[in-house]
């Protein structure tokens, strides 16, 4: 397939390396010095498009690659306010979307156990959870959008927290504000290079219980990326703009859940 990389920073040149090891043709990169290209005729003959750009330029980017009839893989975080108007466009059968905040096949097996093990704490009431995600020093948003997905997802099966927050950095031991009953706090350090680590803990008077994931390198998102724009464009192939009329295809809105079958 041919695919078009919007986003050309140290991701989309491992997601094309990785494309490109599995047989797949790169049609055009789309970076901030070249982001009229997003218009061009190679742009236009793409199957599909990987978007891992920033929270500014990715939504604009989507809905242009909609505008083409070019289904979206995207990874772009910290543009999660706009999600339900961008779903809206998908679920009217103008667009095809494949959106998670991270590709990564253990972090998706993470966040089901993370679901699983917050279902059987609804039977424990002593056991009060938070988070803490580490990331490098470039990672411009936070909490992370990982963290911000296992957190809902954590809400949706808990019957005793209702609300995530970040804690106030800085303010510590007395004197700082009492947390509030029902909320999951999520903390954050940046450090050197860290891909990526998250960690749940859950936390009694009597003992703890601790799950975390951590990425060895960037490459396990880059794969990730790549295999759900294979999946991708076997489901939707190209759609045209308005109803789609392509062969079994479809648009829509998609997630790893769709792809793994969790």
């Amino acid at each position: 397939m041919k695919i078009a990389l919007i986003g050309y920073g140290k991701m989309g040149h491992m997601i094309e390396g990785i494309a490109k090891a599995r047989g797949h043709e790169i049609s055009v990169t789309i970076d901030a010095d070249n982001e009229i290209d997003i218009d061009s005729k190679a742009f236009r003959k793409s199957d599909v498009a990987i978007e891992f750009s920033t929270p500014t330029t990715a939504v604009n980017n989507i809905l242009k690659c909609f505008s083409a009839g070019i289904p979206v893989v995207c990874g772009t975080t910290g543009w999660l306010d706009s999600l339900p108007a961008v779903k809206s466009v998908c679920e009217s059968g103008k667009g095809a979307l494949f959106y998670s905040s991270n590709y990564s096949i253990g972090v998706n097996i993470f966040e089901a156990v993370s679901r699983y093990l917050t279902k059987i704490m609804n039977g424990y009431s002593q056991y009060v959870p938070s988070m803490e995600e580490v990331h490098h020093i470039h990672k411009l948003d936070h909490p992370s959008g990982t963290a911000i997905t296992i957190a809902e997802e954590l809400i949706a099966a808990s019957d005793k927290v209702n609300a995530w927050k970040e804690p106030l950095e800085g303010i510590e031991g007395e004197g700082a504000p009492a947390r509030e009953e029902g909320t999951l706090y999520i903390s954050h350090r940046r450090e050197g290079e860290v891909p990526g680590i998250h960690t749940v803990t859950w936390d009694s008077p009597q003992d703890t219980i601790t799950i975390s994931h951590s990425a060895k390198s960037r490459e396990g998102f880059a794969l990730g990326a790549v295999i759900a724009a294979e999946w991708l464009t076997d489901k939707c192939h190209r759609f045209s703009v308005g109803p789609f009329k392509i062969g079994s295809g479809q648009t829509g809105f998609f997630t790893m859940k769709d792809m793994l079958k969790f």
